[in-house]
């Protein structure tokens, strides 16, 4: 492989390997999505999120906040109320949330229809 294709390559595979550690993972997406769709408090997501256990979200909800793809917010109440909000950087993935959401409509087709 020459220096050239081996740096073209280089510079589109990063920047994958960078967006897909930030949303890696079963869940990332299935929460951001959630939240996306009015979700706010933990249970709510919990709720929204078929197979998913308070530990994991309660991990995931943290790495999230962590790429700044989600904020919490703690409400001084009684009870405390804590909610989550996606930011302006996680609304960067909707346009590729809808095209992995398309694709996925196609692909399901694409094996019902050879099985």
């Amino acid at each position: 492989m020459d220096s050239k294709m081996y740096k073209d390559c280089l510079a589109y595979i990063l920047p994958v390997q960078d967006a897909l550690t930030a949303i890696n993972g079963k869940w990332k997406l299935l929460i951001l999505i959630s939240i996306f769709n009015g979700n706010k408090r933990f249970t709510d997501i919990e709720k929204s999120i078929p197979r998913i256990t308070p530990k994991v979200l309660a991990k995931e909800l943290k790495d999230l906040e962590e790429n700044k793809l989600v904020e919490r917010t703690v409400f001084p109440t009684t009870p405390v109320r804590i909610e989550y909000n996606t930011t302006s950087h996680a609304g960067s993935l909707t346009a590729a949330i809808e095209e992995l959401k398309k694709w996925g409509e196609l692909h399901r087709r694409v094996i019902i229809c050879e099985s």
